[in-house]
């Protein structure tokens, strides 16, 4: 994986995506925001935002930033906004590899199936931890390779295709998990079958 493919990938993605990805995907964008609990004047960062689905879902007495590498989704995000008002809400064009924000900006931080995406998730994830307040909370909802079974097959049989499909088919949860100094807390599915998984991690820092 590497920014130009992932670039390339969701601008082709991005007029279809909500299409193609909406429904699927909706379960585990609001059993993230259920989960981020979010409170009066809470400052959340949302990585990764792509055309926005999950933003009208957060409360208005939160507020939101949304960023993500793609313009071309992110120009999506805008329509969402303006839809529905979304004062609380403020959309980027950043790198979650490298974010501009201060250390310890935000009270909480969310990531909808983007780790598999991003060129180094070590890094993602360090970024992360940096930008989130100690005793913030950082929530990823994610797939997760399958460690046998039919699905497990499928996946490795999509591995040479991570460039096009713009994410990686192979990504295992425990090696992700070591990549962190955030403190383990839930791990739930969500979604269809179960297929995906919502991680919460506590900032102990």
């Amino acid at each position: 994986m590497d920014q130009q493919a992932i670039t390339a990938a969701y601008r082709r993605y991005a007029p279809v995506y909500d299409v193609l990805f909406g429904p699927v995907f909706e379960p585990g964008r609001r059993r993230l925001v259920e989960a981020l609990n979010c409170r009066p004047g809470d400052e959340i960062l949302e990585v990764g935002v792509g055309t926005g689905l999950s933003l009208p879902y957060y409360p208005r007495h939160a507020n939101v930033t949304g960023i993500d590498l793609s313009p071309h989704m992110l120009a999506r995000a805008n329509i969402q906004v303006r839809r529905h008002a979304l004062r609380n809400v403020a959309l980027m064009a950043m790198d979650v590899q490298r974010l501009s924000f201060p250390d310890a900006s935000f009270d909480k931080v969310s990531a909808l199936y983007v780790a598999s995406v991003v060129p180094d998730p070590a890094e993602m994830m360090q970024e992360l931890e940096r930008v989130c307040r100690p005793g913030g909370e950082v929530v990823i909802v994610n797939h997760f390779t399958r460690k046998n079974g039919v699905v497990a097959r499928i996946e490795r049989g999509l591995a040479p295709l991570a460039r096009s499909l713009g994410f990686r088919p192979l990504f295992p949860l425990d090696a992700f998990i070591g990549l962190t100094r955030l403190e383990l807390t839930e791990a739930t599915p969500v979604n269809a079958f179960g297929y995906w998984t919502l991680l919460r991690f506590r900032n102990p820092s």
